[in-house]
């Protein structure tokens, strides 16, 4: 391994002289450009990244693309949950204000990306990893009893503290243990999230769909509006399940390169070797390999300062501060990367729920008189249109890949085609042709949000991946939360908010051309 690296002196976007590593061929080629790193930490990271790489897509990765999965379809579960009991909740509980029980859940949302996406860069990724979908299996299945409205929002931003964590947390994990052959199946991991969709509809059209009071019945008792609650207990169960594999099935190791960042070379090496002996295989680096990149820290540098044992006891006394957030933006580039890719998520966080806010009111105005006007109808469409996101998320695991494309046009074009089908409903004059016009949105932002869940924690270095994802996560839910307030309070008799919803996608897409990294082909950092 030692042998595969050479040492250059150069300068980095500041003009700065220093030795740099300078891979072989055989080294994947990284993401960020040379430069936009603390040095010690960037030759590390291409040593492990050289190992991964060697060890290949083996035993440990494959399983480990199953139970990361999981998250990645609690993701899409819950909020498609909240979004399928509100109409039931409302009509048993009667609120003032139903679109609350939104608000808590993307409140619930906020905090849960916050807490565990700049977590697990200070704690690591194994404790949010078995966490997370625990949290929302617990508070899921309590839900199934509350007896009035303010304990089911209770509930829902609970359950959603854990719903949260899983994507800033789960997309780190996986791609840390990914060579970088193999990083397009970070995005192919979202059929999990399509499939997700399918589930829930599945399930809430017999039960939903025949024991739900309908809007016109003035007296709704628990007794006949129990349909939700057996809801509940079905994906509340579902997520206990899953959270068993995790925790009693699989062994999840922490990341190596998070391990390299906070100074314990030896433990990454340790890992690097258990996953190798999991794939059957055998890998040659050791402790030396990294030690040498050492050599790269100018005196008194960051990079010098990475791997001293006084450095890593302060670390532990002083976990929290702001170091991952300004490595974000250390160099002109990263700093342009993740304030644009801030800004496409919260244009999709506000432009999707707002857009599912407002589709009641459009479907009852273009003629959406799903045949006798029947909950079971409605359902029934909602998974004629679920269904349609899986041949998506499986058509953007392949344009990620094609050369030309790649992420950035993949993502682009998927997000801009979102938003111009958003514009098309509004035409819509039958039921029929709206639900047609509802496929192709799913299926278009099926594609969109399975190419930015994976090329945003590309884009940012392990040690603060965590971070970059809770900030874009965080972005996200903060825009989120507006668009129930707006569903409250706004004018529902106007398609205004839909045309709205439809700029922020298109503006979104065209944000995404001007990203400076093409992740293809290139192993993260």
């Amino acid at each position: 391994m030692a042998d595969s690296k050479n040492i250059e002196v150069g300068q980095d976007d500041r003009g700065t002289t220093r030795e740099t590593a300078v891979h072989t061929e055989e080294t994947p080629v990284s993401v960020l450009e040379d430069g936009s790193l603390d040095p010690v930490y960037e030759a590390k990271a291409k040593v492990l990244n050289k190992a991964i790489q060697d060890i290949g897509m083996g035993r440990y990765q494959w399983q480990l693309f199953i139970v990361i999965g999981f998250g990645w379809a609690m993701d899409n579960l819950w909020p498609i949950v909240t979004s399928l009991i509100f109409t039931p909740v409302k009509n048993e509980f009667k609120p003032e204000r139903a679109p609350f029980l939104q608000l808590a859940q993307n409140i619930g949302l906020l905090f849960g990306a916050v807490f565990w996406g700049f977590g697990c860069d200070i704690f690591g990724r194994r404790w949010a990893f078995n966490l997370t979908i625990g949290i929302t299996a617990t508070f899921g299945l309590i839900a199934a009893g509350s007896p009035n409205f303010a304990a089911i929002g209770t509930f829902a931003a609970l359950w959603s503290v854990g719903v949260g964590g899983n994507l800033p947390v789960d997309s780190a994990i996986f791609l840390e243990f990914l060579p970088g052959s193999h990083q397009y199946l970070l995005t192919i991991l979202s059929i999990y999230w399509a499939l997700a969709q399918v589930f829930a509809t599945l399930v809430a059209w017999p039960l939903l769909g025949n024991m739900t009071c309908q809007q016109t019945d003035t007296d709704c008792t628990r007794g006949e509006n129990m349909g939700w609650r057996y809801f509940m207990i079905v994906m509340g169960g579902v997520a206990l399940i899953m959270f068993i594999i995790r925790f009693l099935l699989f062994t999840i190791f922490e990341s190596p390169k998070f391990l390299m960042g906070k100074g314990k070379d030896e433990e990454a090496i340790t890992i690097v070797h258990e996953v190798a002996r999991r794939n059957g295989k055998t890998s040659t680096l050791t402790l030396e390999d990294l030690e040498v990149c050492n050599s790269l820290a100018l005196p008194g540098s960051a990079g010098q300062q990475q791997t001293t044992a006084t450095a890593v006891i302060k670390r532990n006394m002083q976990k929290v501060d702001s170091s991952h957030i300004k490595a974000l933006f250390a160099t002109k580039k990263l700093a342009f990367s993740t304030g644009v890719i801030t800004a496409v998520w919260a244009f999709i966080g506000l432009g999707y729920p707002l857009y599912n806010a407002f589709l009641p009111y459009l479907q009852a105005t273009k003629g959406a008189q799903f045949g006798d006007g029947s909950t079971y109808l409605t359902y029934r469409n909602s998974l004629i249109i679920a269904v349609l996101g899986v041949p998506g998320c499986i058509l953007g695991g392949i344009l990620v890949e094609t050369p030309r494309i790649g992420r950035k046009g993949t993502l682009a074009a998927s997000t801009i085609l979102t938003g111009v089908f958003l514009f098309c409903s509004t035409t819509a004059l039958t039921s029929n042709s709206l639900l047609g016009w509802n496929c192709a949105f799913n299926f278009m932002s099926n594609i969109m949000y399975a190419v930015l869940y994976a090329y945003t924690p590309e884009i940012f270095p392990t040690k603060d991946r965590g971070t970059g994802n809770a900030i874009t996560a965080s972005a996200n839910r903060i825009f989120g939360i507006m668009a129930p307030i707006v569903a409250m309070f706004a004018n529902l008799e106007t398609s205004a908010p839909v045309y709205v919803s439809g700029a922020l996608f298109i503006a979104a897409g065209l944000l995404v051309v001007i990203l400076p990294f093409e992740s293809r082909g290139k192993a993260s950092m």
